[in-house]
């Protein structure tokens, strides 16, 4: 788990030598903690949510970038999403979590990860400002890479066109990276988005840099799953989106080591419940889990949930699907990097 540490002395000396501030902004949090000074730099500005191949090749080039100037490579991203400031009502549940999207964009290469906090101050800042305070202020940007669609400062005036202008002005290197194209559509987190909402994990996965993650606190269940063989981790507080109501194949991390899992997500409506729940079955795993925080890797779908007729029959479903899912973890984890 990468620590977080906030920092104060994040303001560089502007132009004329004097703190750049940006009033009634917040600070950056910034990972990992051993980031040290992360200005002058090359920088990416964006959500990142789920970090996917189009976020990679983001990365790519602003490690490119940074290389050429001798500078670190930050990405700046923001949580919560901007959207649930100006619109909260159509916000997106996110797919990452702060710390999570930072531990895949460091496994990335990147230097250092600066999450900012986002509020109606930062909503508010005109797209200049933004330029002139944050990514010129802050970071001292030497070298600025977005993707072709990416908006920035108050009612998301700010574009590529208008960035480049801004960075031509003061002899900034702008580099507008073209979308990752798989399928014949642009990979994109509202797409991906779409697609763990369908059950789609299979197809997620092809799109993402890492297997889609819920992380969860284990806390004790109905312990029905103990009772008929197929003991249960039950995930609570759960803070990205939910797969599909479903059976899926998955991964849990315990103390480091990969272990396959069968993963039911929704109601245990064989017993009349109604309310969803998150229960990982990890395979061959004995041991207490209570209070502890879990990782699970979704790595495909295995089945729709369904009520069924006994008891019986619901252990004999469960006992294939440990079966597929075994099967579907041990393909996964001949493919490197897959797991």
């Amino acid at each position: 788990m990468i620590s977080v540490h906030y920092r104060f002395a994040f303001f560089p000396p502007s132009r004329s030598g004097h703190p750049a501030a940006v009033p009634s902004i917040a600070e950056p949090i910034v990972f990992p903690q051993a980031a040290g000074a992360c200005a002058p730099c090359a920088v990416a500005v964006g959500n990142f949510d789920g970090v996917h191949l189009g976020h990679a090749a983001i990365v790519h080039r602003l490690l490119e970038a940074a290389d050429r100037h001798g500078v670190p490579a930050v990405v700046l991203t923001f949580d919560p999403h901007p959207a649930s400031i100006l619109r909260p009502e159509q916000a997106p549940l996110p797919l990452t979590t702060p710390a999570r999207r930072a531990d895949l964009l460091l496994s990335l290469g990147v230097d250092a990860v600066c999450v900012q906090p986002a509020d109606a101050a930062l909503m508010a800042l005109e797209a200049e400002a933004f330029y002139e305070g944050i990514l010129r202020g802050r970071f001292a940007a030497r070298a600025v890479v977005e993707g072709q669609d990416f908006r920035f400062g108050a009612r998301r005036r700010g574009d590529v066109s208008l960035l480049a202008s801004l960075c031509g002005r003061d002899g900034v290197d702008l580099d507008v990276v073209p979308p990752v194209v798989v399928d014949g559509e642009p990979v994109s987190s509202s797409r991906i988005r779409g697609l763990v909402a369908a059950g789609g994990l299979g197809a997620a996965r092809q799109l993402l840099t890492s297997p889609y993650r819920l992380s969860g606190e284990v806390v004790v269940g109905a312990r029905r799953g103990a009772t008929i063989g197929f003991p249960t981790a039950n995930l609570a507080r759960i803070a990205t989106l939910l797969p599909a109501l479903g059976v899926y194949a998955a991964v849990a991390r315990v103390d480091g080591a990969a272990i396959p899992a069968a993963v039911h997500v929704g109601p245990n409506v064989t017993f009349g419940e109604t309310s969803v729940s998150v229960e990982a079955h990890l395979i061959n795993f004995a041991g207490d889990l209570y209070g502890r925080v879990l990782d699970v890797d979704f790595l495909d779908r295995v089945r729709d949930t369904r009520c069924f007729a006994s008891v019986d029959d619901l252990k004999a479903q469960l006992a294939d699907d440990v079966a597929v899912a075994g099967r579907i973890v041990a393909a996964a984890s001949s493919s490197p990097g897959t797991t």
